[in-house]
């Protein structure tokens, strides 16, 4: 097992700890760079969605699992993205452009959507933010003379000052690229004392207040941010699909990405990706095994919400952490064993908000 020993501050910050984090994401983004010349082009279309997932779910983990503020209608601002990015591709400007406009687009609506997280929070929030999310969808049904209404809307092959992106290997390095970069932008952001104050809010409003933290400043910022993620992952997907239409982003794509960032681990980068891999391979997975169970459950309409249903009840009661938890544990038991102790992880409850005082 291995221990780190902390003798300064910069070595507590540095994003890899030891040598192994050197190793294999070094080795994880060398696979990820040969997946083209390795994988088929079907599987390499799924890698490409999980990309643009976890880019998204980066943006959602930020919000719900380091700043405690949910959103149950993030497809809006998925959506947001993903027609500025149709609509500003489509009249002839280059696609960088059209992704920094529908990135900013996404943030100014999230600062605007941000507005009731100064007044409500928890369920309140998340019905705030539900409506929200059935008014975009609506805007995006009657605005037909830019959205095109319920007939949706083709979208052109990325174009950057000349060269298009006409193929899928061309485009998943294109997706590639920007999850690293905003995968570094997290990290990052979270070792400041911007990401340290998300912590403090989620972890208690009242002593984050009492240190100095201003809540309605941290709380936009933290929408913003989200939201921006959302509309540069919603401009990669509509690229990805090349029509998009309202009912893409409508309830139950904002519960998948709830249900991704919670079953990856929420408070967890790695559980962004986790969460995406889950999203993306689950259908997959349901598909291949329908051979092999009886006729009736196969052609069931319902079968992969129930299963999404089961996992997440299971997830809730067994395993709160997550995907990504879950792994800490199996890593923990084989770096220590026969020295595991059982009770290493036990559930403690444990109150620090001190909102209970109120």
């Amino acid at each position: 097992m291995r221990f780190i020993f902390k003798t300064d501050y910069v070595q507590d910050i540095r994003l890899a700890k030891h040598g192994g984090h050197h190793f294999w994401y070094s080795a994880l983004l060398i696979a990820m760079l040969a997946a083209p010349w390795i994988v088929s082009e079907y599987w390499l279309a799924q890698l490409t969605f999980i990309l643009i997932y976890s880019i998204v779910g980066l943006g959602l983990m930020l919000l719900a699992g380091f700043t405690g503020l949910f959103s149950i209608g993030h497809a809006a601002f998925l959506g947001v993205g993903a027609y500025t990015q149709a609509v500003l591709t489509n009249y002839g400007m280059p696609f960088p452009l059209a992704l920094i406009v529908a990135g900013a687009l996404s943030a100014a609506v999230g600062m605007v959507v941000g507005l009731p997280a100064l007044r409500v929070k928890g369920i309140y929030l998340g019905i705030a933010t539900l409506s929200f999310g059935f008014i975009v969808e609506e805007v995006f049904a009657r605005w037909e003379s830019v959205t095109g209404g319920n007939a949706g809307i083709h979208i052109k092959s990325p174009n950057m000052f000349g060269w298009t992106l006409d193929s899928g290997e061309e485009f998943y390095f294109l997706c590639l690229v920007l999850t690293v970069v905003a995968t570094l932008l997290i990290l990052n952001l979270l070792r400041s004392p911007t990401g340290r104050a998300f912590v403090a809010i989620r972890d208690s409003e009242v002593s984050a207040q009492s240190m100095g933290i201003h809540l309605a400043r941290y709380k936009t910022m933290s929408f913003a941010i989200s939201a921006a993620l959302a509309g540069i992952g919603g401009a990669l997907y509509a690229h990805k699909l090349q029509f998009i239409s309202p009912d893409q982003f409508d309830i139950l794509q904002s519960i998948d990405l709830l249900l991704m960032v919670v079953i990856g681990g929420l408070g967890s980068v790695h559980g962004a990706f986790l969460g995406a891999i889950f999203l993306i391979s689950t259908p997959q997975v349901i598909a291949l095994s329908k051979d092999h169970l009886p006729t009736v459950v196969a052609q069931a309409p319902g079968l992969q919400g129930l299963v999404y249903g089961v996992v997440l009840i299971a997830f809730v009661l067994f395993e709160p952490l997550g995907l990504y938890g879950r792994w800490l544990k199996v890593r923990t038991y084989l770096q220590t064993f026969p020295f595991y102790r059982r009770g290493t992880f036990k559930r403690q409850k444990a109150f620090q908000r001190s909102d209970r005082l109120r």
